[in-house]
Formats: structure tokens, sequence, C-alpha cells
């Protein structure tokens, strides 16, 4: 028998206390099933409430939406028997009720917000747990990953989605899951209903403008996940190095949240007070408590360890025991296109792959790489069509002023014309760099390699994890890691 749950179960109340056994719950239209309660929300282009009626005619046995939503369909609900919800704010309602509906969530949830590092952070989180022998997953901008896996469309899903996975994952045995929480998904209440044991902050610069409008709104938004969806007997980790941190630590004391700073603050709990670098990692020296500690990281990049320090937060914050945290230190492994290390000329000279798309994370990438490399530092790099312009020119800058060779190409040109988009990089790239423009992104790749002598090293920026390139509204196949791979396989005639 399929599962069913009243209004009142699922904390809704309906107008004129009509009630209704409710069979599901989505917000898309053409996936209602007969009883189902269908969510329209306002939209940013259109309001959901236009698909009102579709789900009627599917037999929805309720909706859920605002006194706007409620107005628009008034004609279709008016010769319907559904049962009608008006919220004040519908998407926090629906989290809720995604929440309710779906149940049970792994035992030990955390959550990490910030520009940079999101991923890197919550994927660190996941792997220090599976070695202490817990069983974890990551959930974020590369999907699902770790003892269970699954794809997702968004860096956070929607409530429906989100909750669904995690009652899943939860069904399979998973105990511990961190995630990614995106400005867009907390601005939109995606994690609203998610119980959280701990909430960390990477840092806060540009990007996103397209849709926050002002960065003021862009920290705010980031900025409820410890304002609102951190409960007051939970924990924050906050990265005191960031100009915002000491601001994130201050919001979460006056809330009563217990806070474990980390960096190279001196008022960090989790302090890193040294690193030495070679060409396979680093060696890390950072304290705990004041109590010093070493340990071997094989990780490319100075930042590395800022991320790994705010997993260790996470995880301290969540339960674990710190020494047994800082023991599984050296199991650590890269994160799938953060500085990842794809290939390596025969003269020794190396390519690596990173996601870095923002001018503070293009910056830190090419800083972060120099002690690792011997020789010239060659970036190739590009911007998302379709996104905050304001950044281009910035990236470009970062670029030159930190590489010896900065090759300009297509990144997602999307709708717009790729040569425009490469133009507002090269406007910024101003500095010692030496700058070409190649608007190929495969042979942009190819050019990069062959221009690597002994000791060099190339980064290929932007795209990081992701398989494919969307021009117009088509994604072509396209994979940085494995383009690198066959330009030096090409280059040193063994293909």
């Amino acid at each position: 028998m399929a599962q069913t749950k009243t209004l009142a179960q699922l904390g809704l109340t309906a107008q004129g206390g009509r009630r209704a056994d409710i069979t599901g719950v989505t917000t898309d239209s053409r996936a209602v099933r007969r009883g189902q309660l269908f969510a329209a929300l306002p939209g940013t282009r259109v309001h959901g409430a236009a698909f009102i009626g579709m789900a009627l005619e599917k037999g929805a046995g309720a909706v859920l939406t605002d006194a706007v939503g409620a107005q628009l369909a008034a004609a279709a609900l008016a010769g319907s028997d559904a049962a009608l919800i008006v919220a004040e704010d519908p998407r926090a309602a629906l989290a809720q009720t995604a929440s309710l509906w779906f149940g049970a969530h792994p035992e030990v949830m955390v959550a990490v917000t910030g520009t940079n590092g999101k991923t890197s952070v919550s994927t660190f989180t996941r792997q220090i747990w599976e070695t202490l022998g817990y069983i974890g997953i990551n959930l974020g901008t590369t999907g699902v990953e770790g003892a269970w896996s699954a794809p997702l469309g968004h860096t956070t899903p929607d409530p429906v989605t989100l909750h669904r996975v995690l009652a899943e994952a939860e069904a399979a045995g998973v105990t511990h899951a961190a995630m990614e929480a995106s400005s867009h998904g907390l601005d939109q209440r995606r994690l609203d209903g998610v119980m959280l044991h701990a909430a960390g902050f990477t840092n806060f610069t540009q990007d996103h403008l397209d849709y926050h409008k002002t960065f003021e709104a862009y920290f705010e938004a980031k900025m409820t996940l410890f304002t609102r969806v951190l409960t007051e007997d939970g924990v924050a980790v906050v990265n005191l190095d960031d100009p915002r941190g000491e601001e994130v630590a201050s919001l979460c004391t006056t809330r009563g949240i217990e806070v474990i700073g980390v960096g190279r603050h001196p008022d960090a709990r989790l302090r890193i007070l040294g690193q030495r670098f070679d060409d396979t990692g680093q060696d890390l020296r950072f304290s705990w408590q004041d109590r010093p500690h070493t340990a071997r990281l094989n990780l490319i990049g100075g930042f590395q360890a800022d991320n790994v320090a705010l997993a260790c937060g996470l995880c301290i914050a969540a339960g674990a025991i710190p020494g047994d945290v800082f023991d599984t230190l050296d199991q650590l492994t890269t994160v799938r296109g953060r500085m990842q290390l794809v290939a390596r000329r025969d003269n020794g000279a190396t390519v690596f792959v990173d996601f870095a798309h923002t001018p503070d994370a293009v910056r830190i990438a090419l800083q972060a790489l120099k002690p690792h490399v011997m020789g010239r530092t060659v970036v190739i790099l590009g911007a998302g069509g379709d996104r905050d312009a304001g950044k281009r020119p910035l990236m470009g800058k970062a670029a030159a002023e930190n590489a010896d060779l900065v090759i300009v190409t297509d990144d997602n040109p999307r709708s717009e014309r790729p040569a425009d988009i490469r133009a507002a990089v090269l406007a910024g790239a101003k500095g010692g760099a030496e700058v070409i423009e190649v608007g190929d992104r495969a042979e942009a790749i190819l050019r990069g390699i062959d221009a690597l002598g002994p000791g060099d090293a190339l980064l290929i920026a932007g795209k990081g994890h992701e398989t494919g390139q969307i021009v117009g509204d088509t994604v072509l196949p396209f994979d940085d890691a494995e383009q690198a791979s066959v330009a030096v396989a090409a280059l040193e005639g063994k293909i």
C-alpha cells in the first residue's frame, strides 16, 4: 500500500480546514500523481502558480503556494476539491514539509558554505569519517559521493530532492553526511528542515552577483546557514583568516552558538603554524587548543591546509575525537577537479586541473601552486557565459599577476558570444605575464602543455570535474583532465 500522510502530519493547515491524505510531494507539475501535494513557488521568471491548473488536472490532492499564487490560480482552484495551503513563505514551508514527508536523515549532518572550497571541505570531511570507520557521504557540486552515490542537478538541490536523497542514504546505512550549502540554496531555503550538528564557513569573495546583485545580499544569504538553519546547540567552524571570518564568528556567538575558529589567526582553536612544500605535497604543523601537532598532506597547494583544517573542525564539532581525526590526515586524497594532478610530461613538467572560477580562486590556486614548482607557471582560463560579468576582467588580472604565461580560452559560453567573454577576460589581464588568446579549449590545452619545459607546471582553471562544455543550449562532451592526458600522449609521440 502506498504511503500517505495527513496535512497535519506534514505540519500544514489548509484553508477552510480542508483535509487531504497526501501521497507525495513535488514541485514539478509534469510529475504530479493523484493525491500528491504540488508546491507552486514564486520564481525569478514565472510563478509556479501558472502550473497549478495542470497539477490539478493530474489529480493533485493539495496545493501549497503564497497569496500571490493563490490569486493567480484562483479560477483553477475554485473548481477543484484540492486542499489549498497559503503560506507567507512557501519555500520554507515546502522544506519543512519535505523533511516530514521523507523522514529519516543520516544521524550526523554537517554543512559548509563560502565562495570557494565547499567541495573540498565536504569531501575531506567525508574521507576523515570513512578512515575513522563511519559510513559517510558528501553532497554537492560533484553529486553524492562516498559509501552511497547518486547524481545531483545542483550544488544544493531543491528540498524534495534533498530530503529524498538523505532518506535514501539513511536507508542504505549512511550515518554521516557532509553537504555544500550554496548561496542560492540558502536564499531559497532549500536546507530548511535539515538538522545540522555543525556548519562551516570557508571564505567570502566575488561570485554570483548576477543572482544576488550586491555583495551584502550575497553575504547575507550565506549567513542564513548560521542565523537560521544551524540551531543554537550546533557548532560553527569558521575560517578566521578570511576578512569576514570574525564577523561570522560574532554572529554565531551572539546566538549562543559554540565557535571553533581555524586558520592562522591567533584566536584560532585549530591554528596552522607552518607548512613545508615539496613536489608531491606538504608537511603541516598546527595546534589544537594550544597543543602542537604535525601531519603529512599529500595534497598540492597551500590553501588545501585551510580546507583540511575546516574539515577537521567539522568532524570534531560532530563528535569525533581530535587526536583520531588528526591521525587520518595522511590518508586524504585530492578531490576530483580540485588541484588535481592529471598528467606529467616526460621532462617532469606537471599539469593540474582546478575548478577555480572566481578571481580570488584563480589567485589563490596560482599562488598555492608556486611553492611546488621550480620553473614557470602557465595558466589556461576563461569565464562562463550568462553569469557574473563583472568578475571576468578580475579573473584575467588575477591570472596575469600570478602566472608567467596566460592562455585565455572559452569556458562555458552558454548563450553569449565567446569572443566577447574572452575580450572581457583579456581586458583585465595586465601584469608581468605573457598573455595569448586561443578560443578553442582543446587547442589551448595542447598549446599550454607544449609550452612546458622541465620544472614547469600548467594549471587548467575553471571547469574542474565537469565533463561537458555548454555552448548555446547544447552540452558538448569535454573533460579537461582527459584532454590534458590526450595532449601529453600526442606531444610525447605515444599516440
